[in-house]
């Protein structure tokens, strides 16, 4: 798909989830267009170099799934705080209004990961992830989201490889 369908699709809805941000609905491109969706994430990334999809809960889930299952890879869930069984790593980090807490299963092996989420906006809980990612012996070969707003992070001049359907 190019910019335009995925635009045409995605519906924007001011002030939430608050005052003053404008919330990108990507529900109906999944509903209308989730195989090229999927597709388009996968583009721009090495598969033989990808081991495991890591996918941020929750959209993040829908997308890494769908990639895991198109490319036969596993699939590895990063949840908040007490939702997955031990024995489990954390990772806590700085929220606009306070903080938050990110696990996902211990790893003692290497592998070779790439990270999925539906958007990447301030940065803390793709931040949060690579660090989790790290703690684990996870070698993180990209990051592929739907829709990065660079205008609210600086994360290109920090994290290396990442790629994204849609950029604003």
């Amino acid at each position: 798909m190019n910019k335009n369908e995925y635009e045409e699709l995605i519906v924007s809805v001011p002030d939430f989830p608050k005052a003053g941000v404008v919330f990108k609905d990507i529900m109906p491109v999944l509903r209308e267009r989730y195989t090229d969706v999927i597709e388009d994430l996968g583009k721009k990334i090495n598969w033989s170099e990808i081991d495991y999809i890591v996918g941020i809960e929750s959209r993040g889930f829908i997308l890494g799934c769908g990639l895991a299952q198109k490319h036969n890879k596993g699939f590895i869930p990063v949840r908040k705080k007490g939702k997955l069984p031990p024995p489990v790593s954390s990772q806590t980090y700085e929220l606009e209004y306070g903080t938050d807490t990110l696990e996902m299963a211990e790893n003692k092996t290497h592998k070779r990961v790439l990270i999925v989420d539906d958007v990447l906006a301030t940065g803390g809980t793709m931040k949060a992830t690579v660090s989790l990612c790290q703690k684990n012996n996870f070698e993180i070969k990209g990051i592929s989201v739907l829709i990065n707003l660079t205008f609210l992070n600086n994360l290109d001049n920090q994290i290396p490889n990442i790629y994204s359907v849609l950029e604003y």
